[in-house]
């Protein structure tokens, strides 16, 4: 039996007092835990970041990566030991700026990894740039005539590069979220959990009296389909006065990529039994290949 206290690291968070990353350290928590996962059987990696620094503050497997680079060490992990659960924790600069081409291709490929951005629409770690979620015209320290980009929609790319698990939640909401990230856990290839939260100190319009009145659950509404791959992408347009969350859009009907690669037919290459090439092994190798 798993408890969320298994789960609890000897590091106190930095982050700020009503910071989004609390709840959202506490859903993942918990939805390891619900799920049965122990800590030496998930790997958390992360890249840099406010939200980057949540494998110090949990007692599990961790790597903090480079800004841009979690998902591609996610990847290498996950094929060097696919019996364990992988979960990204990033931000939105981290995820959607350096990271988006890696977000895209993981999704095409379908590996399978939790990929969690914790998306405050601003850059906090440096102190309040725009980012690539924030709004058209918002006034920052790297914008101050007002943004004159509009924002990127990640729910939109990820189903457009063939995702088959696309969710939405916020940090204000633990109980929905760590459901979210359990049905994750549990998806068969790439889950994406784009995780609406406040910055409570570079980002004071969008707090949580802002997002609590506007979030739908989609998966509340009558006759909504997450299989529905066309409707998913409807509702992924929305963003305003009605922000959609919930799982838009799943499937299981395509394999994970790591199902599909022959070496890891005899299980984790990280438990295969290591062997020593010989002389003829290099011989057999350069006839076959010279």
């Amino acid at each position: 039996m798993v408890d969320v206290k298994d789960y609890q690291s000897p590091v106190r968070p930095t982050w700020c007092p009503g910071c989004g990353n609390f709840g959202i350290w506490n859903a993942v928590k918990r939805a390891l835990a619900g799920a049965g996962v122990a800590p030496h059987e998930v790997m958390i990696v992360s890249g840099i970041g406010c939200g980057s620094k949540l494998p110090d503050y949990t007692r599990a497997n961790g790597f903090m990566s480079l800004h841009g680079r979690t998902v591609p060490v996610a990847t290498g992990v996950k094929l060097a030991n696919h019996g364990l659960k992988v979960l990204c924790t990033h931000g939105d600069g981290d995820a959607y700026a350096e990271g988006l081409g890696h977000m895209l291709h993981a999704a095409r490929r379908n590996i399978g990894l939790v990929d969690l951005v914790q998306n405050n629409r601003i850059y906090g770690l440096t102190k309040g740039q725009y980012s690539p979620t924030s709004d058209h015209g918002r006034v920052s320290k790297t914008s101050p005539e007002g943004a004159i980009e509009d924002p990127v929609n990640p729910l939109a790319l990820a189903l457009a590069a063939g995702a088959t698990f696309v969710a939405r939640s916020w940090s204000g909401d633990i109980p929905h979220l760590s459901a979210v990230i359990a049905r994750a856990l549990q998806h068969r290839g790439y889950a994406l959990i784009d995780v609406l939260q406040p910055c409570v100190t570079f980002d004071k319009g969008h707090d949580y009296d802002y997002y609590r009145p506007r979030v739908v659950n989609v998966n509340e509404e009558p006759g909504y389909d997450p299989a529905d791959r066309v409707a998913a992408f409807a509702r992924a347009q929305e963003f305003g006065e009605r922000i959609p969350i919930g799982i838009l859009y799943q499937t299981e009907d395509c394999p994970a990529y790591e199902e599909q690669v022959s070496e890891l037919k005899a299980g984790p290459l990280a438990q295969q039994p290591f062997r020593v090439w010989s002389e003829d092994d290099y011989e057999a190798l350069r006839r076959e290949y010279g």
